[in-house]
């Protein structure tokens, strides 16, 4: 009976630190958490209705993304990448995202082809009343791609570097529009199920140059930190 009990208490702290988590990168890649904004573990957790462990857990994934930033002795803050990292980083992914396409070429099933077709077909649908949904799928769609190799290093490591690249973006440009992506994917599929494997690449690497040259400053919101939560937090049921 305790151990029942024990185990249901560990699941539950599992699913709330998810859902913190999932609130925080949210608010991070929509912009809402501007860069530098420091993520005090006691306002989170007030606001959250979690303890610091579960916030303290969820700040340390958001950590191994990139996109924040823990300082000794400073805590935690949205991460301030410079352009020399975006430079990197996206260098880095385009050669990695050729990598997935390459390895994919000849090995996908009709069911998975149907599937990236489906997430796509998700893309389009949310472009018209959603930017901030639609903006999200497009990034998922890397990681389905990356996912469907059967390569964890490789999916780890394309995951990290499209939330880092969303992070960069919301800084130093605009993320890529939404008629472009769903486009441009579309494409990519058509590519992939004849087995092109010269064009699937050469897409491939048009796709991130062209995310990367797509360029607009922009300023820095200043809502409240409590309210920027509220309702990222309302749809994680938290």
């Amino acid at each position: 009976m305790a151990s029942t009990l024990r185990d249901k208490n560990q699941k539950s702290a599992v699913s709330k630190s998810d859902a913190v988590y999932r609130t925080l990168k949210r608010a991070i890649l929509d912009q809402a958490l501007a860069a530098g904004t420091k993520l005090p573990e006691d306002s989170i957790g007030e606001r959250l209705g979690v303890s610091r462990t579960i916030v303290r857990q969820a700040l340390a994934r958001l950590n191994g993304e990139g996109l924040i930033e823990l300082r000794p002795h400073k805590g935690a803050c949205v991460a301030q990448p410079s352009l020399e990292d975006a430079r990197h980083i996206f260098a880095v992914r385009q050669s990695l995202e050729t990598l997935v396409v390459d390895t994919l070429i000849g090995k996908l099933t009709p069911q998975q082809i149907r599937q990236l077709e489906a997430h796509v077909e998700a893309e389009d649908a949310a472009r018209t009343n959603n930017t901030s949904a639609s903006i999200q799928l497009a990034g998922e769609f890397h990681v389905l791609l990356a996912r469907l190799t059967e390569n964890d290093v490789l999916l780890r490591y394309v995951t990290e570097l499209v939330s880092r690249s969303s992070l960069i973006l919301s800084l130093y440009g605009r993320p890529h529009s939404p008629d472009c992506a769903v486009s441009e994917h579309r494409e990519l599929i058509a590519a992939l199920d004849k087995g092109e494997r010269e064009q699937a690449c050469s897409l491939m690497r048009h796709h991130i140059d062209a995310i990367t040259t797509r360029a607009l400053l922009k300023g820095n919101s200043e809502k409240d930190f409590p309210d920027l939560l509220a309702a990222y937090a309302r749809e994680e049921g938290l």
